[in-house]
């Protein structure tokens, strides 16, 4: 829709192919189970990082005005929260390796860097990229949830229980099995794109919409309500605008 939505999903499709040809990942190809919760695990040290950046960064910016966040630090805090509940529960299932974990060490430097600087300047880019990330997420654990049920070397997963973790984490059956834990993954990453989505679309000040501890959406979770002017764009008088502020 604009230069803001076109260098984020441009970022999100370069490093989703950039990641893709490293570890040799292409959509319909058959994937064996550590394949699988090393792509997992990886992508999951990542995707825990923007929402503790956003969370601290406004935390600081209300501490340092002496002002409401109108409840955004929550939210934000608990969509890192659920990314590393996601690590944790597959770090039950694989335990990686030095090398592996080196790598972690260097993404992570790279990645919280890179979007601690951008989400000083432009939060609702940053807001977008990450709303356009978890929509890759998505697919991929939409291509594992296939991959299990055509009978690929993850099928395994149908039957294989669910680490205790999983179970209580998200309230499982007790027989639930691994398939049943990347379902209720895969829902956990719908919902956070549709809340950055949501949040690239509101000025900084405006109030959270979604209530702390749920997953309710906001009926239209992508363009703005209905007569929502973004706060750069508001009006105070005849040929005056108000200026953007640095945290929209």
């Amino acid at each position: 829709k604009g230069v803001r939505d076109w260098l984020a999903y441009g970022a999100v499709q370069f490093a989703r192919r950039s990641f893709d040809a490293l570890t040799g990942y292409a959509p319909g190809k058959k994937l064996s189970v550590d394949s699988w919760l090393t792509r997992f695990i990886f992508l999951e040290t990542v995707a825990g990082v923007p929402g503790m950046v956003g969370a601290m960064l406004r935390h600081m910016v209300s501490l340092r005005t002496l002002k409401r966040d109108h409840g955004w630090i929550h939210t934000l805090l608990e969509e890192a929260e659920n990314e590393r509940m996601h690590l944790l529960t597959f770090m039950k299932l694989q335990q990686p390796g030095l090398a592996f974990r080196l790598a972690v060490l260097g993404a992570q430097g790279v990645f919280f860097n890179a979007f601690l600087f951008c989400y000083l300047f432009t939060p609702r880019t940053c807001h977008r990229f990450v709303g356009y990330l978890e929509e890759e997420a998505v697919k991929t654990y939409t291509h594992a949830i296939h991959d299990i049920d055509s009978g690929g070397a993850a099928a395994a997963w149908a039957s294989t229980p669910a680490p205790e973790l999983a179970i209580q984490y998200w309230k499982l059956p007790d027989d639930a099995t691994v398939r049943d834990v990347i379902v209720a993954v895969r829902a956990d990453e719908a919902s956070h794109s549709h809340v950055n989505h949501t949040m690239s679309s509101m000025a900084a000040d405006q109030c959270n919409p979604f209530h702390t501890g749920h997953t309710t959406l906001p009926a239209n979770f992508v363009d703005p309500p209905e007569g929502f002017v973004p706060y750069h764009e508001r009006s105070l008088g005849e040929g005056t605008t108000v200026q953007s502020s640095k945290f929209q």
